[in-house]
């Protein structure tokens, strides 16, 4: 399964990238990293309909994981990936928001990886 992990935070990448070792020696997940919105979109569509799930931090300066649900869900719907967003603010207004634009799970910060790879293993996104 392909992941594309959107966070503005650099370090995302190596922290992802030890959680899920043995997953990835194994070719079980296989992560993508883009660090803003603007990229996130420029990778899905050089992808097409390769990436399956997207995990996206909703604070990120320029554009939002919000205004980035929303793009996807409007131009990459052929079938739509899945969108689990991320966010340090478990707040009701982002949740509400990120849920009525389309968005599949929402998780806060600090990620607890151990679900979140229980959440991926369980749930076969095709």
């Amino acid at each position: 399964m392909k992941i594309l992990v959107v966070d503005d935070e650099k370090d995302v990448q190596i922290l992802f990238q030890q959680r899920f070792r043995k997953e990835i020696r194994s070719k079980e997940f296989a992560f993508l990293f883009a660090f803003s919105g603007e990229e996130a979109l420029q990778k899905l569509k050089e992808l097409g309909h390769e990436t399956v799930l997207i995990l996206s931090d909703i604070n990120m300066p320029g554009m939002s994981g919000l205004e980035l649900l929303k793009h996807i869900k409007q131009e990459f719907n052929q079938p739509p990936p899945t969108v689990m967003m991320i966010t340090a603010y478990g707040d009701e207004h982002n949740f509400t928001t990120a849920k009525n634009l389309g968005a599949d799970e929402f998780l806060t910060k600090p990620l607890d990886f151990k679900l979140l790879k229980e959440k991926l293993k369980t749930q076969r996104y095709e």
